[in-house]
């Protein structure tokens, strides 16, 4: 079953995002450096699932992009799956359109694919599985 594993959202500072979630009593875990992808990620647990923040560390970054055209906010909608590999091949067999067909490694070892909003209802949705045992 697929579930909400997390919600990214784009910000200027993460210091300051941070803060903001903490003064919700909010605790922040799990900072770090994604390079190939140009930002510095934050996740927050929310009940079962989290809030990723997301801060450019580049001016050419997706998010920097984002923030740019459309200020900060609400980046994209993560879905767990069980099989990544099984669920793109068969979204590619269908036609849908992804932004990349290469699964890519992200924040914590997870794996990850993102579908282009055009297939999504508008929106930028990111299907992720966790990062294979023993690793």
């Amino acid at each position: 079953m697929n579930t909400i594993d997390h919600l990214g959202i784009a910000v200027k500072s993460l210091a300051h995002a941070k803060r903001f979630y903490e003064r919700l009593g909010m605790k922040v875990v799990g900072e770090e450096l994604v390079e190939h992808e140009g930002v510095r990620v934050a996740m927050v647990p929310a009940g079962e699932s989290r809030i990723e923040l997301l801060e450019a560390t580049s001016a050419d970054s997706p998010i920097a992009r984002f923030i740019a055209k459309r200020g900060e906010g609400l980046h994209h909608v993560a879905l767990a799956v069980e099989d990544l590999s099984a669920t793109v091949e068969e979204l590619k067999k269908n036609g849908t359109r992804l932004i990349s067909d290469e699964i890519k490694v992200g924040a914590g070892g997870h794996l990850y694919v993102f579908v282009h909003p055009s297939a999504a209802g508008g929106v930028l949705l990111e299907l992720c599985e966790d990062p294979p045992k023993g690793v």
